[in-house]
């Protein structure tokens, strides 16, 4: 059953300049595995954050650093949640989170279903 849906898109641009204006920020949003992550690719992970807060009903609260976006090649992206994010989880049934992220003329975008069993 689904919980909740999220989308959220980013201006690539508008976001590296954020970055470069505000270097904490890199370590305020990103886990050290995503921070080595190239710029476009950062984008479409804060877009994902963004669509997982949304799906949860964007409480307050969250820590940005307890969700982390995997990639494998080959395979569909994965959300991992621990800390705040996985609590605010719990608290709405939600048993996983299903993510689509892309990146291509200046846009990152992220959709997010949070299902419960």
């Amino acid at each position: 059953m689904i919980v909740g849906v999220g989308i959220d898109v980013v201006d690539v641009a508008r976001f590296i300049a954020t970055i470069e204006r505000v270097p904490a920020l890199r370590e305020r949003l990103f886990t050290p595995a995503e921070r080595r992550l190239p710029p476009a690719s950062l984008a479409a992970r804060f877009a994902a954050k963004e669509a997982i807060a949304k799906s949860l009903g964007a409480p307050a609260g969250m820590s940005w650093q307890d969700a982390t976006i995997r990639r494998v090649p080959g395979e569909q992206p994965e959300v991992e949640v621990i800390g705040t994010v996985a609590a605010k989880a719990a608290e709405r049934g939600v048993a996983r989170f299903h993510l689509s992220i892309s990146h291509d003329a200046g846009i990152a975008s992220a959709v997010v279903i949070a299902e419960r069993d």
